[in-house]
C-alpha cells in the first residue's frame, strides 16, 4: 500500500484519518458520562461507576486505578480533593472499563447478525488546494459487515491497531479509490 506513505496535506487539503472519526463515533455510541471529571458531578459519577460492584472495581484496578478504597470514599463524600494526576487516572480507568463493558453489545449492534452497518465517507476539504491539484473525490457509502477487529482495537485503546483494522477491513473495499478516503472530513454511521 504505497499510498499510506504519501505526505497528506502537502498542497493544503484538510482532513483527519478515518479511524480517528470511527473512534470518536464509537465513543459517542458507548455513552460516556458527559460531565467532565474535573467537576464534582463528573468525578462522583465515574467513581460510582467504577465501584458499583466487586467486578467493576477489579476491572478498574486492572485498568490502572491505584488509589485506595479509603481515598475513593473520601473523594465521593467530597472531603478530599483529588490531584490532577489522580483525576486523569480515574478518567482513563473509567473510559477503559466502560469500553470493555459495552464492546460486546456495540459489536452486536454494528454487525446486525451479518447485515452490517452503512458507513458514510465524507471526502477531504480541498478548498485550500490550488485548482490544478484538486482531485474529484465524491461522497461514498459502504456497508461494513465485519466490525470485530475494529471494535476490538477500540476496546483495547490501540490506535495503531484501529488504523490498521479500519484500512484493511473497510477502506480497501472502496476499490481503486481507497487511498483517497484514508483521510476524510467525517465518517458517519448509525447503530
Amino acid at each position: 500500500m504505497p499510498e499510506r506513505n504519501i505526505e497528506f496535506g502537502a498542497y493544503g487539503a484538510q482532513g483527519v484519518k478515518g479511524h480517528e472519526f470511527v473512534a470518536r463515533r464509537l465513543d459517542s455510541l458507548a455513552g460516556f458520562i458527559a460531565s467532565p471529571v474535573t467537576t464534582r458531578r463528573g468525578l462522583t459519577a465515574r467513581l460510582r461507576y467504577l465501584t458499583s460492584s466487586a467486578r467493576q472495581l477489579a476491572a478498574a484496578r486492572e485498568a490502572g486505578l491505584t488509589i485506595s478504597d479509603r481515598t475513593i470514599r473520601a473523594q465521593m463524600q467530597g472531603t478530599r480533593r483529588p490531584s490532577a494526576r489522580t483525576l486523569s487516572e480515574i478518567d482513563a480507568a473509567y473510559q477503559q472499563v466502560r469500553r470493555q463493558n459495552v464492546a460486546r453489545h456495540l459489536l452486536a449492534r454494528l454487525n446486525r447478525q451479518g447485515r452490517g452497518t452503512r458507513v458514510e465517507f465524507h471526502p477531504v476539504n480541498q478548498s485550500a488546494v490550488a485548482r490544478p491539484r484538486q482531485r474529484a473525490v465524491e461522497y461514498r457509502t459502504l456497508n461494513v459487515r465485519k466490525w470485530d477487529r475494529i471494535v476490538g482495537a477500540w476496546e483495547a485503546g490501540d490506535d495503531a491497531g484501529l488504523d490498521a483494522a479500519w484500512v484493511d477491513e473497510v477502506v480497501v473495499d472502496l476499490g481503486s479509490q481507497w487511498g483517497q478516503y484514508e483521510y476524510v472530513t467525517n465518517i458517519g454511521f448509525a447503530a
